[in-house]
């Protein structure tokens, strides 16, 4: 059996800050990768060694296999962690790390293979006599096949990538006239994505729970479950909040989705960490969905059920050692929650952001662990998967750890992109999360139109904080010892106050007293300023006294709210011009990011919504659309350009 010495681990972000963390508390010694982009990341600096793999985008870094061997053999290294993403799920890589002599950490390269196809591992789970939803999965993909399955199975159902993963080449299809044209979309979508069209039909479940299992083997046959977890918060078939244990869970069912997820795992002769996911109806019916063979983002709230260092443990067995408990020992303590911090905008149909991070104050609190790799000042680039971290809390009781968990988010200072904490808030407080009682339609039944997926408009509190910053900062580069520094200080001063094409016009007088009072629109404030850092400032406003935390640049300042950050501009010497509106000629790019089309020419006609640019960003693709009809006056950019956030793509007249 190997006895490990340096790790390598193949990926980024926060899962190679937490692979690290316990691999050096144990002794181990690591290896980072890193890319372009992340040459100065957190996950760099905490490594004992660091090796760069190549240039910015996935496929020459951080997919770049022969890259990422060559940094094993140039450091040492003689196993390899792949965290979740990336390669970890790759057989070739797996396969790839054994023939260089390298200990993968993870399952077996056929495991792999065989549950990384869906239409496979659903073949598989039938013979080993775990509970699937009724479909079709056979070899056959022509449409005339497809449609005679699909009559069979009945609607509404599932189109389904069998390579696939993360809502990416998945339709559904409520009516047989639909499913022509859902097939072509589906195959395109998991060709592009995956490599392969190869597609499956299921039975649509409606509004199912998502439960998942997880598991854990070792080399000499043991396999067990550490509980489930709930991961029905869900947008576009993407986890939002997980949850340990699932909030209608019983002992019965417990253990028979436990001994389910078994079998899967037996069937494959499975080793580590892997979760099987389920679907489970209102009835208490549970479905086989698919089997992930690494960790899971949402490992920690396990860890904090348990008790136990899954990271540790995936080390432990790729030493060749007995897995340290038998099932039976197992126990589950308390609850906890996570949720996942994403760089987006969801007042803007959840368009990932990108930019420099201005302020990172993770919240510290007991009983709440947050997972990131992220710095100050570092910038979130168009490369990679827009999730910063996630933040998790244990408690007694799930309310106790719901509780932790909103706080922990409505604490955490991160200025500079924007993020989801406002949505993240708001679906903690939802009476119907707050009951336990939902499915995966959870979102889209209850945040169609909810305010916190509408532009962040600042109250006029808000606004009175952003002048006080403004004014004290003018203040203290005239005399810093003074809080005001005006000799007719009896006279107003006038603020313009701007966000985006939105202006506010403020009023704020200095009293000899030392307090300020601060006119915005109908409303006046009584101001006292208590302390003012650099970083933070504390204000009593009519009596109420808070911390608020901020970062300024000149006319540019990031102020942290309770509802989410702001990023507000003093314009009060700024020459007044019509701003770009929505339905402006000109279009700029929403982000950083690389342009993958160009659907129109100089000279050729336009109408208003009509797709005109492809952006591709964040693993994304985003089409960008035409805000008038018109003529095509200006192409600024061609396929294969690197664009800049609010850069100027072309203009229409």
């Amino acid at each position: 059996m190997p006895t490990l010495q340096k790790i390598l681990i193949a990926n980024r972000g926060e899962i190679a800050c937490r692979i690290q963390r316990t691999a050096q508390a144990l002794g181990y010694r690591t290896v980072a990768v890193y890319s372009d982009a992340d040459a100065d990341a957190l996950h760099v600096k905490m490594a004992d060694q660091a090796v760069h793999i190549g240039p910015a985008p996935v496929q020459e870094s951080y997919l770049n296999i022969p890259a990422i061997l060559d940094a094993a053999r140039r450091s040492g290294a003689d196993a390899i962690h792949p965290g979740y993403g990336f390669l970890s799920e790759n057989a070739g890589f797996a396969r790839a790390c054994q023939q260089s002599g390298l200990t993968f950490i993870g399952p077996s390269a056929a495991a792999i293979e065989l549950m990384g196809s869906k239409r496979l591992s659903k073949i598989a789970m039938l013979d080993a006599g775990v509970p699937c939803i009724a479909g079709y999965q056979g070899a056959e993909q022509d449409d005339a096949t497809l449609l005679r399955e699909a009559a069979r199975i009945g609607y509404p159902l599932m189109i389904k990538a069998s390579a696939g993963g993360g809502g990416r080449g998945m339709r559904l299809v409520h009516d047989a006239s639909e499913l022509p044209a859902q097939l072509r979309t589906a195959r395109s979508e998991a060709l592009n994505g995956f490599g392969s069209d190869e597609l499956i039909l299921e039975q649509a479940l409606i509004e199912p729970r998502h439960v998942e299992v997880q598991l854990f083997g070792d080399q000499h046959g043991n396999l067990i479950y550490l509980g489930e977890r709930d991961c029905s918060i869900q947008r576009r078939h993407q986890k939002v909040i997980e949850e340990a244990p699932c909030p209608v869970m019983t002992a019965e069912l417990r253990q028979a989705m436990g001994e389910a997820a078994l079998q899967a795992g037996r069937a494959v002769n499975y080793v580590g960490a892997g979760t099987v996911e389920f679907l489970l109806d209102a009835r208490g019916q549970f479905y086989f969905l698919e089997m992930n063979t690494r960790l899971q983002v949402e490992h920690p709230v396990t860890e904090l059920i348990t008790g136990l260092d899954l990271v540790a443990w995936q080390l432990l067995v790729a030493e060749g050692q007995p897995l340290p408990l038998t099932q039976d020992q197992v126990q589950l303590s308390g609850h906890a929650m996570e949720v996942r911090l994403y760089a987006e905008d969801p007042a803007a149909g959840f368009l990932p952001q990108t930019g420099r991070i201005q302020a990172w104050e993770p919240a510290q609190q007991h009983g709440v662990r947050i997972d990131h790799g992220l710095l100050e000042g570092q910038a979130v680039s168009p490369f990679y998967d827009p999730m910063l971290g996630k933040l998790i809390a244990h408690g007694a009781t799930r309310e106790e750890a719901r509780r932790k968990l909103l706080r922990a988010v409505q604490d955490t200072v991160l200025l500079g992109v924007q993020s989801n904490q406002r949505l993240l808030v708001s679906l903690l407080q939802h009476p119907q999360f707050v009951s336990g009682e939902f499915s995966t339609a959870f979102i889209a039944q209850h945040f169609s139109e909810h305010p916190c997926l509408q532009a962040h408009v600042p109250s006029a509190e808000a606004l009175t904080v952003a002048a006080i910053l403004f004014y004290q900062t003018g203040a203290q580069m005239h005399r810093p010892a003074l809080n005001g520094w005006r000799n007719n200080a009896s006279v107003a001063l006038h603020y313009r106050l701007g966000l985006e094409e939105q202006n506010w016009p403020l009023q704020l007088l200095a009293r000899a007293d030392g307090n300020v009072q601060v006119q915005v629109a109908e409303q006046c404030f009584e101001v006292r300023i208590i302390d003012c850092s650099p970083h933070a400032v504390t204000l009593e406003i009519d009596g109420l006294r808070q911390r608020h935390a901020y970062r300024i640049e000149g006319e540019q300042l990031w102020l942290f709210t309770h509802p989410g950050n702001l990023r507000l501009e003093d314009r009060t010497h700024a020459i007044i011009s019509s701003q770009t509106s929505v339905s402006s000629g000109t279009l700029k790019a929403p982000m950083d990011g690389a342009i993958v089309d160009v659907l129109v020419s100089e000279g050729s006609p336009v109408s208003k919504g009509q797709l005109l640019v492809v952006l591709e960003a964040m693993k994304m693709e985003h089409p960008l659309k035409a805000g008038i009809d018109g003529v095509l006056k200006r192409v600024q950019v061609k396929v294969g350009d690197q664009v800049k956030n609010r850069q100027v793509l072309l203009q229409v007249e």
